[in-house]
């Protein structure tokens, strides 16, 4: 039996639609469950929230030209911003204003939504790499489903969740497209695609689509594309984005520049911002704690592709994980989200590797493959000493463990009888094995979805829910922080800007943790200051 899995063609005509259809529902399903129930997260969050907020307010071409607290915002086009205000405006009734700030649901929901998206695809660009391998492109969308990070980022009302399902829509479309005779409307839909991204993180289209590039040329496929009337119905696509990049330059002159390049890939290339202390260390951190159970299947799906390197999944395997590897992990400015990219290659990957597995063409001794048989073990392990760890959690409440014991139960349950299940010789009992494994991981990331531990914040020093309610007693919008940064999310939940101390001295109220401090610092000025309430640790002060 061959372990070439580019050989293993199990010739469906169609791709596998109920199954991928049910996936995704699962996957909207865990990214609205209690979607709401947390604040929003500093920075990204509360910016894009404030963005599309104030667009929500505009009208006419107004809308074209995001805003920040009315100044010019330049940081990222305003795509994303335009749905979010779109729900603003919704959930609103259509009135021209709003009273109150939207909830954090309203703020979420769009971006939620949009990145479920990349479950469905990733199991379509699957089927499509293996010719209708059916168990392979299941096993990507379930794995993209099971992603801690995929779920997790993909709930923040940030742009990575809804940019990685867009680099999707576009692989699949430029698959399509090398191999098909006539695909007008792929090649229109490819375009789109692009100019999706363009309205996203602009400068990641680039990457986006060189890691395409790579397996087509490798391929000598990429005369199709550069043919009329491909290459036509691919620049209609892509219009509606340029034309916007244009229309902004117009009108904001020299300053639409800094979302290419100095708050765009200048910056992320040459300037090693806040948490980026372990430089290339963060995206492989990520992997290693982002990627199981199915972390363990990557190396010899590499190995596996390596193989295949003269196949269509090969190439696109090996292709897509290296070049986008070696845009990611130079960068200088690293945080979390910005491996996010990586996760659809590392389905592909360990997809077609699963499926692999299940089907029992790991048997054949083969260099760097055969191993892949001891994965299940090593995964009933894992699950064993899950259970023994929540089952501790329970009978010894002091460890602290006792507020995660549902998510190991559900985890280490899944991967002990998942993995017990998939050793076994009959490939429909290996099959029921991966359906238990998924299972399990889909249970512990509804529960971890649903309580208060699936936001962990960046900058997240202090609460902002209290020194907000402080601020809102304030009589004027002449307000400071005495700190040293700014709290986009505090800003978002008092409806003004407030600035840290050193950049509002006028200020006439301030919010301090150590109001002795402040006045000793104000010792040698005429300002004077008195409390005027407190709240938890914090006090605000009244300055003349």
């Amino acid at each position: 039996m061959s372990t070439s899995i580019a050989q293993k063609n199990e010739g469906f005509a169609h791709p596998p639609w109920a199954g991928l259809v049910l996936l995704w529902l699962i996957a909207c399903g865990i990214a609205i469950y209690k979607l709401g129930e947390l604040p929003l997260r500093d920075f990204d969050e509360a910016t894009v929230a404030r963005v599309a907020f104030e667009l929500s307010q505009k009208n006419g071409s107004e809308i074209l030209l995001p805003t920040l607290w009315g100044n010019p915002y330049l940081n990222k086009p305003p795509g994303l911003h335009w749905l979010i205000a779109l729900s603003i405006h919704l959930s609103n009734s259509g009135k021209a204003a709003l009273y109150q700030l939207p909830n954090e649901t309203v703020i979420r929901l769009v971006p939620a939504l949009i990145s479920t998206l990349i479950v469905p695809l990733g199991g379509l660009i699957q089927w499509n790499l293996l010719k209708g391998d059916k168990t392979a492109s299941l096993s990507t969308a379930a794995i993209l489903l099971t992603l801690l990070p995929i779920a997790r980022h993909g709930r923040l009302a940030m742009l990575d969740g809804p940019q990685l399902s867009a680099m999707g829509f576009l692989w699949l479309q430029l698959i399509i497209i090398r191999k098909e005779k006539s695909k007008d409307r792929q090649a229109f839909w490819g375009g789109i695609a692009c100019s999706i991204m363009l309205m996203l993180k602009a400068p990641f289209l680039l990457p986006a689509a060189f890691a395409a590039l790579i397996p087509i040329l490798w391929e000598g496929k990429l005369k199709r594309f550069y043919k009329w009337p491909i290459a036509g119905w691919l620049s209609l696509g892509l219009s509606p984005g340029i034309s916007w990049h244009l229309w902004h330059s117009f009108q904001r002159g020299a300053g639409a520049l800094w979302l290419w390049s100095g708050d765009g890939a200048t910056r992320v290339l040459f300037s090693a911002g806040e948490g980026s202390d372990l430089g290339w260390k963060v995206p492989l951190i990520e992997l290693l704690e982002g990627g199981w159970p199915w972390l363990l299947l990557w190396p010899f799906g590499i190995a596996l592709a390596w193989k295949d390197r003269q196949k269509t999944w090969g190439k696109w395997a090996l292709g897509t994980q290296f070049i986008l590897a070696i845009t990611i992990y130079p960068l200088k400015t690293q945080l979390p989200w910005y491996s996010h990219p990586l996760w659809l290659p590392f389905s592909i990957i360990c997809g077609a590797t699963l499926s692999s597995l299940i089907n029992g063409n790991h048997l054949k001794k083969s260099i760097g493959i055969s191993g892949l048989k001891l994965v299940p073990y090593i995964w009933l392990g894992i699950g064993s000493l899950l259970l023994f760890i929540a089952t501790i959690s329970v009978f010894a409440p002091e460890t602290g463990l006792d507020s995660y014991n549902k998510i190991l139960f559900s985890a280490g349950s899944g991967w002990l009888i998942g993995a017990w299940l998939l050793t076994q010789p009959v490939k429909k009992i290996r099959c029921y094995g991966a359906i238990t494994l998924v299972a399990g991981n889909i249970a512990s990331l509804g529960i971890l979805m649903g309580s208060s531990f699936w936001i962990w914040e960046l900058n997240e020093n202090w609460p902002v829910a209290p020194v907000a309610e402080l601020a809102r007693k304030a009589s004027n919008t002449n307000v400071a922080i005495h700190e040293s940064i700014e709290r986009p999310s505090l800003n978002w939940y008092t409806g003004i800007r407030i600035k840290p101390l050193r950049n509002r001295k006028e200020a006439t109220w301030v919010l301090t943790k150590n109001p002795k401090l402040l006045n000793k610092e104000n010792m040698n000025s005429s300002i004077k200051c008195e409390t005027t309430d407190t709240k938890e640790n914090w006090t605000l002060l009244s300055c003349k």
